[in-house]
């Protein structure tokens, strides 16, 4: 019986693997010969000493890092959770190095969109000091979890002399593991200022390739009352895929504010005046008092009873010589001048149109005639330049925390993030966020979701970095936004994060009682493993007899265990499990028979037959069973255990 151990997925082994698939000839007794995969791959090898690269001091280590298997687990932590039997959505706390790499098999390539605003190395956000012995430990002290002293988050000055290497050190291995995840029509958007925009784009062209760079997008967010040389008055957002030539051609969104509002105001019009000409007149009117208020949609001048409409020249043919024919002027009765290249359809459909009412005439037949197209069913393109106040998100949080003064320091928009889920998305599509910050990716989701009936997914992971610091033995606020969330009993930005998570899905619940979809999430957390024998013993305090009799340790929870092994496994963190009993013992379902665990102390042959018996039951297409080592009545049980399964179809039989 295989025993598991307490480490996540070997990426470096896992990448071997597939290179041995493609090359076996550049292998020789397991290790790669490299000479060989030179020859294999000919004129792509490039041996010159001066070639382009992209490099700094601490690369390799950050690589090794990246690649580096985690010994965490994530504890679950259903107190702290919303609907925690039905939701599909995810919040993390922890240190995203680690948590990343615990949900490389779990998630790989299941992850749609990812959204990140890391720090943007102004010198005095926080930058993650990452320890290639043991990151889970340096986590701890940093969150003040080790050693109960409140610790001051590292500031990079740009004195310290390694300003940038520190950053890209920080950011290099977890865009590695982030794009693991995505799937091959995924797509990431990182936010980010002028500091790191530079090695930012040349660190996304080696991990993504810049064959996949998608766009930068220009946030106009803000306005400089102050400037010097330049009024900066303005962020990026860059844009990778995984592939891209997996994505879409074009990518268009439904959502749009200005839609919304000529929507309605073409409905309400539309009940109070029969007469059309009197409907334009007074639609006019409201035009231009708010035209200002309708990019992109600022030329829907015009009205009628199916709503608010613009003149585009859809029916003219684009780039290529088209139908030729004359349309008859209805006041002039004579033929309209045509287009440069004819139209794009044939006389058939032009005329049902214009029957149909679809077609708009100029004043006389020189003007070119155009489709209505109506604003119901504009659909919007994301542009490059992008204007929204910044002070947007920080006013969506104040509506979801009245009570507190400013909690959180530039909160992103749920705007802006609703736009870039619509564009880059569709129902049922998992987005991430691991820089998770005040919350405000899961809250874009919700408000996207119950705004298009749709039911996309989240994965949040946020530090729990502290609010607070040590002085003289209390616990006192920070300064800042941090100082102001700590006064009103936040002692960490996790929690800010998961209050506001509940808050919002309670608001979409309260004004759109309609929507019926998903506003719950399932709390995690980072820790050590379960599993005894894997946990460096930093303390180096003896081990006692308990040590050996069970290698899962006395303070963890059945469920604990459970969802360790769903991650070595490789299965969703939100698989269903039931419990059956079994013999008088315990023995958890997890995703209808794909996974089989029995955590108890007295497994009997009795235990595993019925176990055995499941597999005909649920049926499904692999089941995995797992035991404890420890808990078998004998070791006769425990050598019958597995034949008994094996004849019953199940091969993969491990035990903790």
């Amino acid at each position: 019986m295989e025993k598991m151990d307490g480490k996540t997925m070997d990426i470096v082994a896992e990448n071997v693997g597939k290179l041995k698939e493609l090359f076996p000839e550049a292998f020789t007794e397991g290790k790669v010969d490299f000479e060989v995969l030179k020859e294999v791959l000919g004129t792509f090898v490039d041996d010159r000493d001066d070639r382009y690269s992209f490099t700094w001091n601490g690369k390799s280590k950050a690589r090794m890092i990246a690649q580096t298997p985690s010994t965490g687990t994530l504890r679950p932590c259903k107190e702290e959770s919303v609907d925690w039997n039905t939701t599909q959505n995810i919040f993390i706390e922890g240190d995203n190095l680690e948590v990343l790499k615990l949900l490389q098999k779990s998630y790989h390539k299941k992850v749609k969109m990812i959204y990140i605003d890391p720090p943007y190395n102004t010198g005095k956000d926080f930058v993650y000091k990452d320890n290639f012995k043991d990151n889970i430990k340096n986590y701890k002290e940093i969150t003040g979890q080790m050693d109960g002293e409140g610790r001051n988050l590292s500031n990079n000055p740009e004195t310290s002399g390694r300003y940038h290497t520190d950053w890209l050190n920080m950011i290099y291995p977890r865009l590695k593991l982030g794009r693991n995840l995505l799937s091959d029509d995924g797509v990431i958007f990182i936010s980010i200022d002028d500091n790191e925009l530079s090695n930012l784009r040349k660190l996304c062209d080696e991990i993504f390739g810049e064959e996949n760079f998608v766009g930068n997008i220009i946030w106009k967010n803000v306005t400089d009352n102050n400037p010097t040389n330049v009024a900066v008055e303005h962020e990026y957002i860059v844009v990778y895929s995984k592939s891209k030539s997996d994505l879409k051609n074009v990518w268009k969104s439904k959502i749009s504010e200005a839609k919304d509002i000529l929507i309605k105001i073409g409905k309400d019009l539309a009940s109070k005046y029969d007469d059309p000409e009197h409907l334009q007149e007074k639609y006019t009117v409201w035009f231009r008092e708010h035209k200002s208020e309708l990019w992109p949609l600022e030329n829907y001048k015009f009205i009628d009873h199916d709503g608010v409409y613009s003149g585009e020249r859809g029916v003219h043919n684009p780039g290529k010589e088209g139908y030729r024919y004359d349309i008859i002027h209805p006041v002039t009765h004579k033929p309209c001048k045509e287009p440069l290249m004819g139209y794009r359809f044939p006389k058939e459909t032009m005329d049902k149109l214009i029957e149909d009412g679809r077609i708009i005439f100029g004043d006389d037949e020189d003007k070119l005639v155009e489709i209505k197209v109506y604003a119901k069913d504009y659909k919007q393109k994301l542009s490059s330049l992008f204007n929204l106040d910044g002070r947007t998100g920080a006013n969506e949080l104040k509506e979801l925390f009245p009570e507190t003064g400013k909690i959180f320091t530039n909160p992103k928009t749920i705007k802006l993030l609703s736009e870039l889920i619509s564009y880059a998305t569709d129902s049922e599509d998992t987005v991430l966020d691991f820089f998770a910050g005040s919350g405000s990716l899961p809250h874009a989701v919700f408000s996207l979701n119950s705004e298009v009936s749709e039911n996309r997914k989240f994965i949040a992971i946020q530090l729990d970095e502290t609010t607070y610091e040590i002085k003289n033995g209390k616990e006192i606020g920070k300064k800042g936004t941090a100082g102001e969330a700590f006064k009103n009993g936040y002692k960490n930005i996790a929690e800010i994060s998961r209050e506001r998570i509940r808050r919002a899905g309670a608001k979409v619940k309260n004004e759109k009682s309609e929507y019926d979809g998903d506003l719950g999430f399932k709390v995690f957390k980072l820790d050590y493993t379960n599993i005894k024998p894997w946990e460096v013993d930093f303390d180096m305090t003896e081990r006692t007899l308990e040590d050996f009799i069970s290698n899962i340790k006395t303070d963890r929870r059945e469920e604990d265990v459970l969802y360790e092994v769903l991650l070595k496994y490789g299965l969703d963190l939100t698989l269903p499990i039931t419990e059956h009993t079994i013999a008088g013992q315990k023995v958890f379902d997890i995703g209808m028979g794909a996974l089989i665990i029995c955590l108890s102390d007295a497994i009997s042959l009795e235990v595993v037959e019925g176990i055995a018996k499941l597999k005909d039951e649920l049926n499904p297409e692999i089941m995995r069973v797992v035991f404890k080592d420890s808990g078998f009545k004998d070791d006769v049980v425990k050598t019958n255990a597995v034949q008994i399964l094996k004849q019953a179809g199940i091969v993969d039989v491990r035990s903790l």
